[in-house]
């Protein structure tokens, strides 16, 4: 799909990967409804694309508060629409050791990782398969098919929208909708800490910008890739822990204290 003219929805586009993507896909052509939680970098980021003769709107609001995906659908489409393209790249992520993570927090990396994104698809779902054209696009993680310790929970809501893309792909075969799974490594941003990036670096595990992973996921959607998992080794170890889990077991269990100490001591 050329983005050229196209409407595209990108949630959690006030930072980290959101905001490169958001410029990435300005520049390609596409016209943007930006959302996410911090309205004014929102409304910053906005205000500066349009000022570099982008189309973009700020739609700022909390993805886990109740009710919020349809309104944010229904206010992208006043304004822009149809919508061709829904990127649901808003998340959060949390490390340390699971028996100390606060239920709280649990809940809200599920309400933002995996709830928020099933329930935009549904609102944007029923246009596009009037229309018989659009594209889905979630925004998914490494660590949703190699589950690390100490990111128990992240890895969870990244595993299940995995499945979910996988799931929803299927069931729209032939429909004119597609859908598209991308799977960045660790990735230089706010939503990880200095610790959590320690803790990655000591597999040996590379850490990309956002701006290359941005790249990466503008080139998906035109290419109408079902799937994309950035970096290597990371691809092979996919494929290996999908058929021998226990290897990888033993290539993570090496300098276990070190990661632990990391993981106990955060701050």
């Amino acid at each position: 799909m050329k983005l050229t003219g196209r409407a595209v929805l990108i949630t959690g586009a006030s930072g980290g990967i959101g905001r490169c993507l958001a410029r990435e896909l300005a520049r390609r052509g596409a016209r943007l409804a930006l959302a996410g939680r911090n309205e004014t970098e929102l409304a910053g980021l906005a205000r500066g694309l349009s000022a570099e003769g982008g189309s973009a709107l700020a739609l700022p609001l909390d993805l886990s508060e109740p009710a919020s995906h349809t309104a944010l659908v229904d206010g992208a489409e006043a304004a822009l629409g149809a919508i061709d393209v829904l990127v649901n790249n808003a998340g959060l992520s949390r490390f340390g050791p699971f028996s100390e993570e606060d239920e709280a927090a649990i809940r809200r990396l599920m309400e933002v990782n995996l709830t928020a994104p099933m329930l935009l698809t549904r609102a944007a779902l029923p246009g596009m398969l009037r229309r018989r054209s659009g594209q889905i696009v979630n925004i998914g993680s490494g660590f949703g098919s190699i589950a690390f310790p100490n990111f128990a929970v992240y890895s969870t809501t990244k595993f299940a929208l995995r499945g979910f893309s996988e799931a929803l792909r299927r069931e729209l075969g032939g429909s004119g909708v597609a859908v598209t799974y991308v799977a960045p490594r660790t990735t230089d941003t706010a939503m990880n800490t200095k610790a959590a990036l320690e803790f990655v670096e000591q597999t040996g595990a590379a850490v990309d910008t956002p701006e290359s992973v941005a790249q990466v996921i503008a080139d998906a959607i035109e290419n109408g890739r079902p799937e994309v998992y950035i970096g290597w080794p990371e691809r092979l170890f996919v494929r290996v822990n999908a058929v021998a889990p226990r290897l990888v077991d033993r290539a993570l269990a090496g300098k276990t204290r070190k990661r632990r100490q990391i993981a106990r001591n955060p701050a």
